[in-house]
């Protein structure tokens, strides 16, 4: 039996709260980048594509995922149309990254990080165009 998704609501104003962290999280992970920390990079490039993942699915679902489990984003943006599909791509691919990034003792490649950083930067484009067409 599927695991039942735990969601939250969500207003347009949170949407473009959401929409907002991840561009913070996507500016400050092209920083890290320059400097040559991957792990920090990776990190915060997942962290902008989960804000863009929640800005979509707000935004076009008026809710978000609220489980522990950071897939469960995966089935609700799928729920979100083609937007949400494309942007379910980038994210299925970078929140493996998470653990290691942010828990485990490895360093993280600076061409791993840097496409990490793409990803993301896709993810928060497909939020911003979104959000945007929801205003």
């Amino acid at each position: 039996m599927p695991k039942k998704t735990r969601t939250r609501a969500v207003t347009a104003a949170q949407a473009r709260a959401y929409l907002s962290k991840a561009e913070e999280y996507g500016l400050a992970a092209a920083t890290e980048l320059e400097a040559g920390r991957g792990i920090a990079t990776t990190s915060l490039a997942i962290h902008a594509a989960i804000n863009a993942a929640d800005a979509v699915c707000g935004a076009r679902l008026g809710r978000r995922a609220a489980g522990q489990d950071h897939d469960q984003v995966l089935v609700l943006l799928r729920q979100a149309g083609p937007d949400g599909v494309n942007l379910e791509k980038d994210l299925r691919r970078l929140l493996p990254m998470k653990t290691k990034a942010e828990y485990e003792p490895d360093d993280i490649p600076l061409a791993t990080a840097a496409n990490a950083v793409e990803r993301a930067q896709r993810c928060v484009a497909v939020a911003r165009r979104v959000v945007a067409s929801r205003s």
